[in-house]
C-alpha cells in the first residue's frame, strides 16, 4: 500500500468515525503525522478528492491554514446521476469518467460487475479514435447508460 493510499484510508475513516460531512485538516499537520512532504498531502486531496468522487475543497493558505474536504451528498439517486451527467459533459477524459463510475459503484447505484463491464466499453482500447473525438464518444455513452440508470430505479 502506498504512502497516498495510506493516507486517503487515514481521511475516510476519519469521514466515517466522526458521521460527519465535513473535516477539515492541517497540510503540515498531516504531513508531520505521515512524515511526509505537504505537498504529497496535496496530491492525494487533489487526485483522490475530487467533485468527481463527491467531494469539494476548501482551503486557506498560510499560518493558520486549512484544507476542508466537504463530503458532496445528494437527495437521491436520479440527482447524483443528473450531475453525473453535467460534469463529464460534453466530453470527459478516461480517469475522470473512471472516478465518476467508481463514485456510482461506491453509492451502490450500480454493482462492481456492472462496473467493470461500462469501465471496459469506455477505455482507451475500446474507442480507438483520436481526441477530442475519443472523450465525446466516452461522454455520449457514459451519458446514455447514466439515463437508462436513471429510469431503471
Amino acid at each position: 500500500m502506498s504512502i497516498s493510499d495510506i493516507i486517503e484510508a487515514y481521511l475516510k475513516e476519519i469521514f466515517n468515525s466522526q458521521g460527519d460531512e465535513m473535516i477539515e485538516i492541517k497540510r503540515n499537520e498531516m504531513a508531520d503525522h505521515f512524515e511526509c512532504v505537504p505537498s504529497q498531502i496535496n496530491y492525494v486531496i487533489n487526485t483522490r478528492f475530487t467533485v468527481e468522487r463527491g467531494y469539494l475543497i476548501e482551503s486557506k493558505r498560510g499560518g493558520g491554514g486549512y484544507i476542508r474536504i466537504r463530503r458532496i451528498e445528494h437527495r437521491d439517486d436520479s440527482h447524483l446521476i443528473d450531475e453525473m451527467i453535467k460534469l463529464i459533459n460534453p466530453e470527459v477524459s478516461q480517469q475522470i469518467a473512471e472516478n465518476v463510475i467508481e463514485r456510482l459503484k461506491n453509492k451502490k447505484i450500480i454493482t462492481e460487475r456492472e462496473e467493470k463491464i461500462i469501465l471496459s466499453t469506455i477505455e482507451r482500447e475500446t474507442l480507438a479514435l483520436k481526441l477530442p473525438y475519443r472523450d465525446e464518444m466516452r461522454t455520449r455513452i457514459l451519458t446514455s447508460i447514466f439515463n437508462t440508470l436513471k429510469y431503471m430505479k
